[in-house]
């Protein structure tokens, strides 16, 4: 595999609105420790805002890349010569392939705050994967980025 500058690679961040969510879980963990004092108080705010924070930090933190012949998602790395053509879906699409038109042996990186999706069959017939279902925010640049790999491998 050659290792290359990066010609895509997006993080699936969480929304800003789970920030504030974080914010609130603080102040909950210090209204229940508001019986106990200014300290456990503040100390409750400071903890239930942190907790929160990682959570969220750390399920925002997957990446999708495409680097040199291979398709990096999350912990999972495919040969882009495994992979068929990919299908844009649209909001509705996306939200059906991930309910009701999913299969259980697919790869899913999925965020539910994403709209989009790209749904990329696996070709490899060794590999009982039948498709890799990825949000992204921009599907078409992660389409192009797969071209060019496979013209490149």
């Amino acid at each position: 595999m050659q290792l290359s500058a990066s010609p895509y690679e997006e993080r699936l961040t969480a929304p800003r609105t789970w920030w504030l969510v974080c914010l609130l879980t603080g102040v909950s963990m210090a209204l229940i420790l508001l019986p106990f004092g200014t300290l456990p108080l503040l100390g409750g705010l400071a903890g239930g805002t942190a907790a929160a924070a990682v959570v969220t930090s750390s399920y925002g933190s997957v990446r999708i890349r495409v680097v040199g012949d291979a398709l990096i998602a999350g912990e999972a790395k495919i040969p882009v010569s495994a992979l068929g053509t990919p299908e844009i879906l649209d909001p509705e699409e996306a939200r059906a392939w991930r309910t009701h038109k999913a299969n259980p042996h697919a790869f899913m990186l999925l965020r539910a705050y994403i709209p989009t999706a790209l749904r990329i069959p696996v070709t490899d017939p060794s590999d009982p994967t039948p498709y890799v279902y990825l949000s992204t925010r921009e599907p078409e640049r992660l389409v192009t980025a797969l071209e060019a790999a496979k013209t490149k491998a």
